[in-house]
């Protein structure tokens, strides 16, 4: 299943541990695909999309998401940079 597809099936730790699955596979066998496949470029992106994230809701046509847990986001990525 592409990442995209799991996506929308997010509801649970487990959900998202499945989408970071898919991902880390669709870039190990689709780099070509990615334009950002090197970290410092991936999170850079990731930075700018979340800056403007607003944006996208908008053009989509829904609202900005009001629940979201920012700490949790950066503990796992803070994480990552030490965990084996």
């Amino acid at each position: 299943m592409h990442y995209l597809d799991k996506l929308e099936q997010i509801r649970t730790r487990q959900d998202f541990v499945g989408f970071l699955g898919a991902l880390i596979h669709d870039l190990k066998t689709n780099p070509q695909d990615w334009e950002n496949p090197g970290l410092d470029r991936y999170l850079d992106a990731a930075m700018s999309w979340t800056e403007d994230m607003d944006g996208y809701y908008m053009n989509i046509g829904e609202p900005m998401p009001q629940d979201i847990n920012w700490k949790v986001f950066a503990e796992i990525l803070a994480a990552a940079v030490i965990y084996e």
